[in-house]
């Protein structure tokens, strides 16, 4: 019996949420400890720092844009965050800290959503790639969380800070909880919002959506900032675990993000993605290093797998797409 197309369909947008599965009950026989409630909130607490950057990321890349300045992004809010917070509470301000840190997760998320957007006005009025801007800005955001730490940790905030990135609520990780309210939003904006569907046109074509009277500029540049906003979040979140500011943290995470999201099913090429297969691609990403970890695989050798799986994911990708264009 020949499978009807919309079946065929069906199966093929849910060929990874079959393989998590299928390597879920594997290790659940093969790996002491994985399939435990105290293990499985640890691999959302794991990936939720960076799973809140991939949403953005999704966004961005659906649009036709790449945002390779994440990581350092991260360690700069983080940094940047310690270092308002320790000026106001000092002795020139003497602020209180239940007052200062607010105002520092403030300031640092607002000059998080203005470097994003600073890569989409260079992107939209100057006419510079995004590839271009973000690596520029992966290096000068590494930089400047250098130089407001002076090569240190800064280590201004006290205990009650940690729960931000590291304390429960109803017994669930907070940072996944946040994890979970920004997939939520986004997969709500993408799905059933204008705003949603412009970002899908102009991927697709920029010229058409010009035509059709989509502003192409304006959404470039806010989905380069919501993704840099959400960058700023999880650099708080982790100065909230670690309890400091630290230059040399989340290295190499734009790799990461962008491995998660082109192993959800977005594509390259732009116009095409979903949130809810990024959201599949992060938890993927976590099983398959939480897995390996458990069965006490090298190092060494989970960076090869790694790298195995996105090379497969894009392969995968382009026949789709090619089946589907016959």
């Amino acid at each position: 019996m020949i499978a009807s197309p919309k079946l065929r369909s069906l199966l093929s947008e849910g060929i990874l949420e079959i393989i998590l599965v299928l390597f879920c009950i594997f290790l659940s026989f093969s790996a002491p400890g994985f399939l435990t409630a105290g293990n499985l909130l640890n691999v959302l607490r794991n990936v939720s720092m960076q799973g809140v950057i991939a949403f953005g990321m999704t966004m961005v890349i659906i649009s036709g844009e790449i945002d390779l300045s994440v990581g350092s992004a991260v360690a700069f809010a983080g940094c940047l965050t310690a270092f308002i917070t320790q000026t106001l509470a000092g002795d020139t301000f003497g602020l209180p800290l239940h007052v200062a840190i607010p105002i520092a997760i403030c300031a640092t998320l607002t000059v998080g959503f203005f470097v994003g957007t600073f890569t989409g006005i260079m992107r939209t009025k100057f006419q510079v790639p995004s590839f271009i801007t973000t690596l520029a800005l992966m290096t000068g955001l590494s930089g400047a969380a250098e130089l407001i730490t002076n090569g240190f940790p800064l280590t201004p905030f006290p205990s009650w800070y940690n729960f931000i990135g590291g304390g429960y609520l109803f017994g669930i990780p907070f940072p996944a909880l946040i994890f979970l309210l920004v997939f939520a939003t986004l997969q709500f904006l993408m799905n059933y919002t204008s705003f949603g569907r412009s970002v899908y046109a102009v991927g697709g074509n920029a010229e058409a959506a010009r035509l059709s009277g989509i502003d192409v500029n304006r959404v470039k540049r806010l989905v380069l900032g919501t993704t840099a906003l959400l960058a700023a979040l999880s650099g708080i979140m982790q100065s909230s675990e670690i309890m400091s500011g630290t230059a040399t943290t989340a290295k190499g995470w734009e790799l990461d993000i962008i491995a998660a999201v082109i192993i959800g099913g977005t594509s390259l090429m732009g116009g095409v993605g979903r949130i809810w297969g990024t959201m599949i691609g992060v938890v993927f990403l976590g099983v398959i290093m939480n897995g390996m970890t458990l069965l006490n695989v090298s190092e060494y050798w989970q960076h090869v797998v790694r790298g195995a799986l996105i090379l497969v994911a894009v392969l995968l990708n382009l026949l789709q797409k090619g089946k589907s264009q016959r």
